[in-house]
């Protein structure tokens, strides 16, 4: 597993964060380290990679020498993907930093994701102030826009020479940091010295060797209010079912989250987990039962949920993401139709909360969590970090490679892990649908 960072060159400049006068701060040494394992194998072993080491991680945080000069640093931000509670936090903690610990006063922000790098789009980057980003934590979005789509990989180096930028922060999720990687890869190509450094971003928490994406706790936090809003709906009306789509294309993590927080859920539907619709055995048939017994029913279900059921050719949007067909709706239809041919009347209602918990602010978990990724951000990248994404591992910050989360894959909910067995408790649900 490649756990080195890449660096621009060695750091000879006294970082200014020693003239701050009244504060001790705690610099970082390279040779500090996180273990990537924290607990022992099965056989009391701490494990090793193939050649024997313990593998780690670099510890994140200020360095006491510095490979930029800040009063010359030209800074760049964007973002990019789907929104997500907490983008507007990490700008403002990244433009603050940059700004008021470092001097750093030239901060760019492009516009509408990657485009905003390519001046064919005719997007006009726009100049960061710590004035200008004091208040947008309190508006969810992004103050830049996103977009989705491969860019020109050339065309956007080209225009952080043009414009004279040494560090990019890029803030999105798998698509996103993948562009990064390659545009890591032309700057060296080129010759250049210029840092790119990432900041994850995935409402669905699932990417790799992190404890958890920002927005993640907002998102299921918002979407507890939905399965409440369906309980409620469903117990108001003999043999109501309140069916709540929620988030999680390749992972249902804010599903599981919202249905152990609320407990209200009978059903959750997840795409690590195929369940059987039809059948002795199927989810129609288990709700008939459970409706029959106690006479309403709530159903969650993420997203990339129950994809094998549903015929139709497999797309993709801009970034190379699979496109679901709605599962949501389909089985609302499959619902409503299997009981319409029984004559069984029920009463569903279908809540599909997805848009407006993507676009809400983030709570004060994930204010706090946003501020100290963008922090230690800046801290890598104005020592000259390049390649690195930064990340929380076991409750301390680290850098990781980009190449080492996007070469990963995505994070599942484990059949046999402790989560789904939790799952599985609270709603009741036969595990014979899986």
């Amino acid at each position: 597993m490649p756990n080195s960072i890449k660096s621009l060159g060695p750091c000879e400049l006294l970082s200014p964060l020693t003239h701050i006068t009244g504060v001790e701060i705690k610099f970082r040494k390279e040779s500090e380290r996180v273990l990537l394992e924290h607990a022992l194998d099965e056989n009391g072993n701490i494990p090793t990679d193939a050649e024997g080491k313990l593998p780690t991680l670099e510890t994140a945080g200020p360095r006491e020498h510095i490979f930029f000069d800040p009063p010359r640093v030209t800074a760049g931000i964007v973002t990019c993907g789907g929104l997500c509670p907490g983008l507007n936090d990490v700008i403002k903690g990244i433009v603050g930093q940059l700004y008021n610990r470092y001097g750093v006063t030239k901060i760019y922000g492009f516009r509408y994701g990657y485009q905003g790098l390519i001046q064919r789009y005719g997007h006009t980057p726009i100049m960061l102030r710590p004035d200008s980003v004091r208040q947008i934590h309190n508006f969810g979005g992004s103050i830049l826009g996103t977009s989705r789509g491969n860019q020109s990989i050339e065309e956007m180096v080209d225009t952080l020479e043009e414009m004279g930028v040494d560090i990019l922060f890029v803030i999105g999720g798998d698509g996103t940091l993948k562009g990064a990687d390659l545009l890591v890869k032309e700057i060296e190509k080129r010759g250049l010295k210029k840092s790119i450094v990432g900041i994850p971003k995935t409402i669905d928490n699932d990417i790799p060797f992190l404890d958890k994406s920002f927005g993640f706790e907002t998102a299921f936090a918002e979407a507890v209010k939905a399965v409440k809003g369906a309980y409620i709906e469903s117990i108001g009306a003999p043999n109501g079912v309140g069916l709540v789509r929620l988030m999680g294309r390749d992972s249902g993590f804010i599903a599981c989250y919202a249905a152990l927080a609320d407990t209200n859920a009978n059903f959750v539907l997840t795409p690590e987990m195929h369940f059987k619709l039809e059948g002795e055995r199927g989810l129609l048939e288990a709700l008939r039962y459970r409706l029959a017994k106690h006479k309403n029913a709530v159903i969650v279900v993420a997203e990339g949920a129950g994809s094998d059921l549903m015929e139709g050719e497999k797309a993709e949007d801009a970034s190379g993401n699979k496109i679901h067909k709605d599962i949501g709706l389909f089985l609302r239809d499959k619902i409503t139709a299997f009981f319409k041919e029984r004559k069984m009347e029920i009463n569903l209602k279908y809540v599909d909360p997805s848009y407006l918990i993507r676009s809400v602010p983030a709570n004060a978990q994930d204010n706090f969590y946003c501020s100290q990724l963008a922090q230690h951000a800046v801290h890598a990248a104005m020592a000259g970090k390049t390649g690195v994404l930064i990340g929380r591992w076991h409750c301390s910050y680290v850098h990781l490679p980009i190449t080492l989360v996007t070469q990963a894959g995505r994070r599942k909910v484990d059949s046999k892990g402790e989560l789904w067995q939790a799952v599985l408790e609270s709603t009741g649900q036969p595990a014979r649908l899986f």
